[in-house]
């Protein structure tokens, strides 16, 4: 009998998991991939202000998230720097 579209992903996924690690993940220190969290946590963090930015109404409220948009912005520019930076 053959099988269906289901058990051939999971039959799949289980073998991929079987298949060892390519080099590449290997080599990642910890503090790269701290950094590389990090820059995915401003970016989402960028993206909630920008959003809360199109909907704000009040001066105020406009004015603490476009300082805090800035904040993250630079911390950004300063994350990527150092990647780059590293070969």
């Amino acid at each position: 009998m053959a099988r269906g579209w289901e058990s051939k992903a999971v039959a799949d996924q289980i073998e991929e998991g079987n298949q060892p690690r390519s080099r590449e993940s290997s080599e990642v220190t910890p503090e790269e991939r701290q950094k590389k969290e990090r820059l995915a946590s401003l970016l989402l963090s960028r993206s909630r202000l920008l959003d809360q930015l199109e909907r704000a109404a009040k001066p105020a409220h406009r004015t603490m998230l476009l300082n805090g948009l800035a904040a993250i912005e630079k911390e950004i520019e300063e994350n990527q720097a150092e990647q780059r930076s590293v070969p």
